[in-house]
């Protein structure tokens, strides 16, 4: 189906994410915005999606129907909400078509439905696309490693006052490369927020403190608080280009690969 370049849908195209994504397609050599998505509902339908994203016009306008696009399509890049996600992957299976999900906020079943769909489709599914978040996770497993049974381990995040989850779910996924690599069910020990007489901090425990306010587009840290020294591993955002950049390599990545569920640390090869 694909000429030079790779044909893509945008869902979620009138959010933050998509408007970028739709602009970053304008940007990138070898990618080419085929398609874009939105609610039954949304203001947008109808719209040129790059005008919505303040490109220019590209010929595409938002629609709330996919089988308008996934024949024409080689993938989609989903920035949208679960519900909306999950229906949309469902109906990528049908058509044969991958998909690289930036979607966070999923439940434990929906996650596995998921999983289940890339029994059968290639499927591409982060918390964070930005490639320097993805390095930050390979750092925290290696200080976690080295560091976590002998300090206190917290996360905390930032991000701009719209954002309707928390924490993160790159936060989370911080919170969990810690438990894992430590043996910990991050069910159990963490800790979201503290108030009146906490008592003594049990070390085995994962603190989470979420910050939401103005326009921030994302800060990360991982403190590992030992006696004597503290370890702060930190990302920040100051764009969301980095993410929409990280979304586009992992889509031409995921061209050709067989039926599977794949994460960045796979793109960038640092498994």
């Amino acid at each position: 189906m694909s000429g030079e370049s790779m044909r893509v849908a945008i869902s979620g195209a009138a959010g933050r994410m998509g408007r970028t994504l739709v602009a970053a397609c304008a940007e990138r050599e070898g990618v080419e915005c085929a398609g874009a998505l939105e609610h039954p509902g949304h203001d947008a339908i109808g719209v040129d999606a790059g005008v919505l994203a303040g490109s220019g016009a590209i010929g595409v306008e938002v629609t709330d129907d996919p089988e308008r696009f996934l024949g024409a399509v080689d993938g989609v890049i989903d920035f949208s909400v679960p519900a909306s996600t999950l229906a949309l992957v469902e109906r990528c299976r049908a058509a044969g078509r991958q998909i690289v999900i930036g979607t966070t906020g999923f439940s434990a079943a929906e996650r596995a439905l998921v999983a289940r769909c890339a029994q059968d489709i290639a499927v591409l599914h982060a918390p964070n696309m930005s490639v320097g978040v993805n390095v930050c996770f390979r750092l925290i497993e290696i200080a976690s490693r080295a560091l976590g049974e002998d300090s206190d381990i917290e996360v905390i995040e930032m991000h701009h006052r719209n954002k309707i989850d928390a924490p993160s779910g790159t936060a989370v996924r911080m919170g969990e490369i810690v438990a894992e690599t430590l043996g910990r069910d991050l069910s159990k020990c963490a800790v979201y927020g503290r108030e009146g007489f906490t008592g003594v901090r049990d070390r085995e425990t994962i603190g989470f403190e979420t910050i939401r306010g103005g326009d921030a587009v994302g800060e990360h840290t991982v403190m590992f608080a030992g006696t004597g020294e503290r370890i702060e591993i930190t990302h920040r955002s100051a764009s969301r280009f980095n993410f929409a950049h990280g979304a586009l390599r992992a889509s031409l990545w995921l061209q050709g690969r067989e039926p599977g569920l794949y994460d960045m640390q796979d793109v960038l090869g640092l498994r």
